[in-house]
């Protein structure tokens, strides 16, 4: 059995040197060293062996096993290294060709439009205060003068996530909240921009819109303020020739409250517009 043994152990070696890949190589590990391999069968016919020479014939697989299992492994790892440098070669890249020209994207129109308001308002003196989306029923509506029955909820049909959570129907909420912050009963002046969502059966109106809300507490605030402000907001973003209309109007949760019209960007003065 002795020199079975070492007759594998010389075509093994043979064949591990010659082998020309990986597959080629796995191929090998089963055939030798497999379960159904030519060392296992070896160990499965030592059972007519004398009890003298089952140690001799073990330890000499072991021996020869340990062999044929180095020099796989050592064989793998020169094919895995061999295969990487062929793979670096192949996708070699030349570092000093001009780059391909990276088309790049562009913010949306409507985040623009935001980011010119923010700026403008920031410039005369405002903060710029985000809030919450998902909001609790009391800040979106009953701290805004609007308790449960109130008729103007019925102008809101609002996304309710729990009887208590809902996606906010106006930014007003943001301002609540800064409000019951200013502990210092400090001045105020913030805009809250963001978006909104309300249901709506319209199809010409998205159930999710952008609103820019502004509020400012102070002593001497006045509604020429207000006018004013309006006026440097809206000549800016739609010229210099614009004008504006106050309208009184109803409000739940201001007094006096008014609508504003602007003359149309378009025909200009031919028409007013609501903001």
């Amino acid at each position: 059995m002795k020199e079975q043994i070492e007759e594998i152990r010389r075509k093994a070696n043979e064949e591990i040197t010659n082998v020309k890949d990986t597959k080629d190589l796995n191929d090998l590990k089963v055939k030798y060293l497999g379960k159904k391999g030519e060392l296992t069968a070896v160990l499965r016919g030592m059972g007519g062996l004398t009890p003298e020479e089952r140690p001799v014939i073990g330890s000499l697989v072991n021996v020869v096993r340990d062999e044929l299992e180095s020099k796989i492994q050592e064989k793998e790892e020169a094919f895995k290294k061999q295969e990487m440098i062929e793979k670096l070669e192949k996708e070699r890249i030349d570092i000093t060709l001009p780059s391909n020209k990276i088309k790049r994207g562009s913010k949306h129109p409507l985040n623009r439009i935001i980011e010119e308001v923010e700026d403008l308002f920031v410039s005369m003196g405002y903060d710029v205060v985000d809030g919450p989306e998902l909001e609790t029923d009391e800040y979106c509506f009953e701290r805004l003068n609007l308790p449960q029955g109130h008729p103007a909820r019925d102008m809101q049909d609002s996304f309710y996530v729990t009887p208590e959570y809902l996606l906010r129907t106006q930014t007003s909420a943001v301002q609540a909240h800064v409000m019951m912050e200013n502990k210092e009963k400090a001045p105020i002046r913030v805009i809250c921009p963001g978006k909104v969502y309300r249901r709506d059966d319209d199809a010409t109106h998205s159930h999710q819109f952008a609103q820019v809300e502004g509020l400012v507490i102070d002593k001497d605030i006045s509604l020429a303020d207000l006018k004013g402000t309006l006026e440097v907001f809206m000549r800016k973003m739609l010229g210099e020739d614009t004008n504006l209309r106050f309208r009184p109007s109803y409000f739940p949760f201001t007094e006096p409250s008014y609508e504003v019209d602007v003359t149309c960007f378009k025909c200009k003065r031919k028409r007013m517009q609501p903001m």
